[in-house]
């Protein structure tokens, strides 16, 4: 486990993360734009954002913008990110099979922690 200081800099870009994808839902909604827009938009910028703080943050930024931020921001970001590196050493085929499996596995999470919350509120 990290030391104190690592978990409460990952604590805080969680928190602050977590705030601006709020903050980026209040804004779409303000503009009348649909949620998926700001899921959208969260997820392109967090993707973005991973891709930076990887490229250029060691340490105790990476911690807090990256693990921190990002991860309160999107876990797409995180997914992104290790879909790159797969590519990036050359595992097209695993890197394949990871962004499908991802994609079915959250899709299909949905789908099954929606109905059995709605079996139990009947």
């Amino acid at each position: 486990m990290g030391t104190l200081r690592e978990i409460v800099l990952v604590a805080l870009g969680g928190a602050l993360g977590s705030v601006a994808r709020y903050a980026l839902s209040l804004a779409a909604s303000a503009l009348s734009f649909s949620g998926l827009w700001a899921t959208l938009a969260a997820n392109g910028l967090g993707s973005l954002a991973i891709g930076i703080a990887f490229a250029l943050l060691k340490g105790d930024a990476y911690l807090l913008a990256a693990v921190g931020f990002c991860g309160g921001f999107t876990t797409f970001s995180t997914f992104s990110l290790q879909a790159v590196e797969l590519f990036q050493s050359g595992q097209k085929g695993l890197a394949l099979l990871y962004i499908a499996g991802s994609l079915l596995l959250s899709i299909g999470c949905v789908v099954i922690g929606f109905s059995c919350a709605k079996g139990f509120i009947k």
